[in-house]
């Protein structure tokens, strides 16, 4: 395996969605690593803490609980672990919810991202590699037209209509700047919608099905017209690690999209979801809400060059492994 010794890998954010399923992956190629995770309450901390003893079942595992933006302690930390590698997971998700409670982005996404950095500078960590957003493009409403095609790394982003996307934009600078300044390699990750078992509650697909199972309505924004380029989770960690496996030279800082490059529109994903729980939603249609976006669409060439990435799992199967999950997890 590229990259492995014998020294942990950090991974932040572990018991999170991607968080975990990235963990487990390193620990089933044999490597140790050291998971970081604060259990905030922003969702049902009973799904973090469920994520948490199936990670503690592995050999090599230890989970520690902080808040990365206690600098002094995360600092401590990697200095104490010898790591060299470090997976930088953990933040504020949610782009609604930026718009109710700013200052905890501010502390996660801005002062969490400062202290990882300070801490790898000091630490002597070979490769960061840390998670940013498709929401950095801002709005791109003609990317499903033919005009534009996918997001590239190199379009514009400096116009987010987000505070979530500012937060994550400007992680990605101060990534750049630690690189130029300090020398040590890193690689930032535009996450594209990702879906599947372990999943986040607030993300539609899963607050969906939740609400279809009870005969509940959703609500379907933008009047059903938006497009995600939703992504399994298994193939967001093959992105990640390989990623992880393949870092910038020295004082390098690169950015890839990780995505599926496969836009499905919001009302053909959840028609496939209503044929997996044999039911029909009930909807209301709403307009677009603030900080939303009207697509997204990853290009994905830089990554497979990079990696050979190349997404597996389309939309239905994926669906339909996060569908039986769910039954099991609600028992």
């Amino acid at each position: 395996m590229d990259g492995a010794d014998d020294r942990p890998v950090i991974v932040t954010g572990a018991a999170g969605f991607v968080g975990l399923h990235v963990a487990e992956r390193l620990l089933d190629r044999g490597e140790a690593v050291i998971g970081v995770d604060e259990f905030n309450a922003y969702y049902d901390p009973a799904l973090k803490e469920a994520r948490a003893a199936r990670l503690q079942g592995w050999p090599g595992f230890r989970m520690v609980r902080m808040d990365i933006a206690d600098h002094q302690a995360f600092r401590a930390l990697v200095a104490e672990s010898g790591a060299r590698r470090v997976v930088h997971l953990a933040a504020q998700a949610g782009v609604r919810y930026s718009l109710e409670n700013p200052f905890a982005y501010e502390r996660s996404n801005l002062a969490g991202h400062l202290s990882v950095l300070e801490a790898c500078r000091h630490g002597g960590v070979e490769h960061l590699v840390y998670a940013s957003s498709s929401s950095v493009y801002g709005d791109r409403p003609l990317a499903l037209t033919g005009g534009t095609g996918g997001f590239r790394e190199d379009d514009p982003t400096v116009s987010p209509v987000s505070l979530y996307a500012a937060t994550k934009r400007a992680g990605e600078l101060l990534s750049q700047s630690y690189a130029t300044l300090y020398g040590f390699p890193q690689s930032g990750l535009r996450f594209f919608t990702v879906y599947g078992p372990w999943g986040r509650p607030d993300m539609a697909y899963f607050s969906f099905t939740g609400k279809i199972m009870r005969g509940e309505p959703i609500e379907v924004f933008g009047e059903g017209r938006m497009a995600r380029d939703f992504t399994f989770i298994d193939d967001i960690v093959d992105g990640v690690v390989g990623v992880l496996d393949h870092p910038p030279a020295e004082g390098g800082h690169e950015v890839y999209n990780i995505g599926d490059s496969s836009p499905v529109g919001l009302m053909e994903m959840i028609a496939t979801l209503e044929g997996h729980l044999g039911r029909e939603a009930i909807k209301i249609m709403r307009p677009m809400q603030a900080g939303d976006v009207t697509a997204t669409f990853a290009d994905i060439s830089k990554l497979h060059a990079l990696t050979g990435y190349a997404p597996k799992v389309p939309l239905a199967e994926g669906l339909g492994r996060f569908v039986e999950w769910w039954r099991r997890w609600k028992g």
